[in-house]
């Protein structure tokens, strides 16, 4: 061959396969560079945000116990008034819904692909069960006329049933256990508002668990839905001594 030649038309470099590469998962974002460093930023994530649910959530925890400390006997009055049977039933069904969320977990991680689909059915019907619950509660409210408004009702609590061991109070203390019932509905519907959230996103990876999506190795949705699901269980645990047994008689 030429030197024209070889300049004209260089030869072509060698190509050597490389024994370094492999097939990353299917569930591999193009962006990272392992299939663990994706799961580990994802949980980062996750945490992140419930980093922000904590101090939204914190910041009426303190609300209320700054109200509480303000107007205690109304706040006492008024958390009698609601039925503690009823928050306690709803309790042991959430913390139900969180074993039955962390066996989801433990199915997508030992592939167990039946078994996941059950124990996220189960995590939904427990919530559903949670918020007809509560929805009991909300109703009644608005039949006693605890709804703060201009139908707010405060006989109840200056003029207690004669077999209440309720102290009465006065009309102006009577009247502040409108801020309980604001802080009551602001709290326990934020919280609704999440388990509804949660229920809906149940339904999408019941879906897709159908499919086997999540019983092939790609298991960081069910794990991050989890800490969010265990989450919102852990508000509630928090709400129900608050509202609920406090000063209870």
């Amino acid at each position: 061959m030429s030197i024209a030649s070889t300049i004209t038309h260089p030869p072509e470099p060698e190509i050597h396969a490389s024994h370094d590469v492999h097939e990353h998962p299917f569930y591999q974002k193009h962006h990272f560079e392992t299939a663990e460093q994706q799961r580990e930023a994802a949980s980062f994530g996750m945490w992140l945000f419930l980093l922000t649910e904590i101090m939204f959530f914190g910041g009426l925890f303190f609300a209320y116990l700054l109200y509480r400390n303000w107007y205690y006997d109304a706040f006492v009055a008024a958390s009698n008034s609601i039925s503690m049977p009823l928050g306690l039933i709803n309790t042991v069904v959430l913390i139900s819904s969180s074993f039955t969320m962390a066996m989801g977990v433990w199915s997508a991680e030992v592939r167990n692909k039946k078994f996941l689909e059950w124990s996220l059915i189960a995590t939904i019907v427990l919530g559903f069960v949670f918020l007809g619950i509560k929805s009991v509660e909300y109703a009644q409210k608005f039949e006693e006329h605890h709804v703060p408004g201009a139908s707010f009702d405060i006989r109840d609590f200056v003029h207690p049933p004669a077999d209440s061991k309720e102290k009465p109070l006065t009309v102006d203390m009577a009247n502040h256990t409108q801020i309980y019932f604001s802080l009551y509905f602001a709290m326990t519907g934020v919280h609704a508002l999440h388990m509804i959230i949660g229920i809906a996103i149940l339904f999408v990876l019941l879906v897709k668990a159908r499919t086997g999506l999540y019983t092939t190795g790609y298991v960081q949705p069910i794990e991050n839905f989890g800490l969010y699901w265990h989450f919102v269980d852990i508000v509630w645990i928090f709400l129900f001594p608050f509202l609920y047994l406090i000063n209870r008689h």
